[in-house]
């Protein structure tokens, strides 16, 4: 059987069905001593949702899926999935949740389907419910045509599809992913990809994590930019890339390269002094990062064609979700306790 043909994403709607939030998390904090691992998380996430989680190493990722999960305790505050506590609740969070990491083991000797009935087995499936629950997974995950062969003979996307058929088994309503296109050819990102936006549309809330930003760029409808334990950024891709672009990233082609120094040095004088200007000979450009209002970006513009510079094209360049990442993440940002608090973060 062959992989499900590609699907565009839709973004989920909050009403009707879909107005109760599946996952809720309010004031989230994990402490291990003195060492804070996560700090006041707070988000909403909703019935077919895909919520991409992301931020360096040691940004308090593990650690919120850890809790989501019940392997963990959180400090102080709330984590609640379809109105069961990850605390109180975690047999029935074990029932609502799938988690699938980025790598998996496999039993050597062992037939797809025989993977999947032995998992299917250990959540607990009868077995005529589970024949007909492994038929089903296998369809939706396109593995179908698989089922006779090893596991541990399958490519390695072929193994991921493997792995999220067994997370689906016990039919989540949540799907926690661990870089589930990670290390896979761009044909197997691209039917992942398409997979993870087809079980979306079944309703199910996903969160994913991965440092394929623009594979996240094109499947999530919500990203929360995590770093030091703190959420520094929640949104749509697009309202990330605005609150980045508060200071715009702008460029000035030329129609020579021997005008770029003067072009530079022209810009500079109308900026703030903290502005980010940057030469380009080669491309005969100047890029520049400015918080000037577009008003005053317009005027930089006059200047240079009052400096007899010949500009052949002056635009915005748009920020995408790696360079959002780039600038909520960057070390030597400093961050104050007033801008990581969850009152300047937008729920969904």
């Amino acid at each position: 059987m062959a992989a499900p043909p590609p699907v565009s994403r839709e973004p989920a709607s909050n009403s009707s069905a879909s107005d109760q939030p599946v996952v809720v998390l309010e004031q989230l904090s994990k402490k291990y001593g003195t060492f804070t691992a996560l700090e006041d998380l707070s988000l909403k996430l909703y019935p077919g949702q895909i919520l991409g989680l992301i931020g360096p190493n040691g940004a308090g990722k593990t650690t919120a899926i850890k809790i989501l999960v019940g392997l963990i305790r959180p400090t102080s505050g709330t984590a609640q999935i379809a109105g069961a506590d990850c605390v109180r609740d975690s047999h029935q969070i074990k029932r609502l949740v799938g988690y699938m990491p980025d790598r998996f083991g496999a039993y050597d000797n062992m037939r797809v389907r025989e993977y999947l009935d032995f998992f299917g087995a250990a959540f607990g499936i009868r077995c005529k419910t589970r024949i007909a629950r492994i038929a089903e997974v296998m369809e939706i995950t396109g593995t179908e045509y698989m089922k006779d062969r090893f596991v541990e003979s399958l490519s390695h996307g072929m193994q991921q599809r493997v792995g999220l058929a067994r997370t689906l088994l016990h039919d989540p309503r949540v799907l926690i992913l661990d870089e589930p296109v990670n290390g896979l050819d761009p044909q197997a990102r691209i039917e992942m990809r398409d997979l993870l936006i087809r079980l979306a549309g079944l309703g199910k809330t996903l969160i994913v994590t991965s440092h394929i930003l623009p594979e996240l760029s094109r499947i999530c409808d919500r990203v929360a930019i995590l770093t030091h334990g703190r959420m520094r950024a929640f949104g749509t891709v697009e309202e990330i890339g605005r609150q980045v672009s508060q200071r715009r990233t702008m460029e000035a082609h030329l129609a020579s390269s021997e005008q770029v120094a003067a072009a530079a040095q022209t810009i500079r004088r109308h900026l703030e002094a903290d502005a980010e200007v940057t030469e380009v000979p080669l491309e005969a450009t100047v890029r520049f990062r400015s918080a000037r209002p577009e008003q005053e970006l317009g005027e930089v513009l006059a200047q240079l064609v009052k400096a007899n510079i010949r500009v052949t094209q002056f635009r915005e360049v748009q920020t995408d979700l790696e360079e959002a990442f780039m600038t909520f993440t960057r070390p030597a940002e400093p961050t104050p306790a007033a801008s990581s608090s969850p009152g300047g973060v937008t729920h969904v």
